[in-house]
């Protein structure tokens, strides 16, 4: 039986993992795959001719050309229109690929999360997200309105969340002070310029969540991101129909290292926790390798 060679990967706005099945090792039975990262990949932000270089130097650099079966779920992918550059820019770059399925972060998650069972699948990342999934497809989803207006507990939103505090002098004076000694050169100036004139101000602010992991011990930092924790389940987890009901999944980094905090979060508010994963691409591999649609 000839099997097809098969990308996956899973693309956030910082950062995109992808796997790599060959389908001359014995991959299919064990589900051994080859990892390689590539910078983030949003067709929000990126147009097919920026996307193009980055697959080309970073991905098929790294494991050749040779695939036939490609699924993409990424951040910016919400529908065909919108996922356009970035299929262009794979089929640009993955000419032997007969089958290139590019669909959302979310939907990914979804089927990362809660394999073929039904359960809500949520995103924790450098931005934020939520569904309802029946086992087969999502059904429900309280829409993301991204940074500026969303992303309650996303590493943009706690980053953002920590800069305002210290520019408006509301930090405990320790924290004030290790703040300055990391960065001791921004201003209010320099927070504008990339909020509102950079690219990516979602990156921007998220690296700043880095200053929060180092601290979390800090009373300060335990009570930010409960609260925000807590504004995610409010705002998007508990508007689904019985969501009590089912067990609420989790990917992405701030979930994953804060699983604590947010287990904690769950269980006050009467929810399931579920898996909580740093990536869902164990999972995709899982899914997809037992998918029947890819197999040849």
């Amino acid at each position: 039986m000839y099997f097809k060679n098969i990308l996956i990967a899973d693309s956030g706005s910082t950062k995109t993992d992808w796997a790599y099945i060959d389908s001359r090792s014995d991959a299919r039975k064990t589900g051994k795959h080859e990892l390689v990262q590539s910078a983030g990949i949003n067709p929000f932000y990126q147009t097919a001719e920026e996307i193009a270089p980055v697959l080309q130097g970073q991905v098929a650099r790294g494991i050749g050309s040779d695939v036939q079966e490609i699924h993409f779920y990424g951040a910016g992918c919400a529908d065909e229109k919108s996922s356009m550059p970035v299929t262009n820019a794979l089929k640009q770059c993955f000419p032997s690929a007969n089958v290139v399925e590019v669909a959302s972060d979310m939907l990914g998650a979804a089927r990362g999360l809660c394999g073929h069972e039904p359960g809500l699948a949520c995103i924790l990342g450098t931005g934020a997200n939520n569904a309802f999934f029946d086992g087969d497809c999502i059904t429900h989803s309280i829409g993301s309105l991204g940074f500026w207006l969303g992303d309650e507990g996303s590493g943009s939103y706690l980053g953002k969340t920590l800069v305002v505090h210290y520019l408006q002098n509301e930090l405990p004076e320790d924290l004030q002070a290790l703040f300055i000694a990391q960065y001791p050169s921004l201003d209010r100036l320099t927070v504008l310029d990339h909020a509102y004139k950079k690219p990516y101000p979602n990156r921007y602010f998220a690296s700043y969540s880095k200053f929060i992991a180092e601290n979390r011990t800090h009373e300060f930092m335990q009570t930010l991101l409960g609260n925000a924790f807590g504004l995610f389940v409010k705002k998007y987890v508990l508007k689904h129909a019985n969501a009590d009901h089912y067990p609420v999944h989790f990917t992405g980094s701030i979930a994953y290292y804060y699983q604590d905090i947010l287990r904690g979060v769950l269980e006050s508010n009467g929810l399931q926790a579920g898996r909580i994963l740093k990536s869902p691409l164990e999972g995709l591999i899982g899914y997809h390798l037992a998918d029947p649609k890819s197999k040849s």
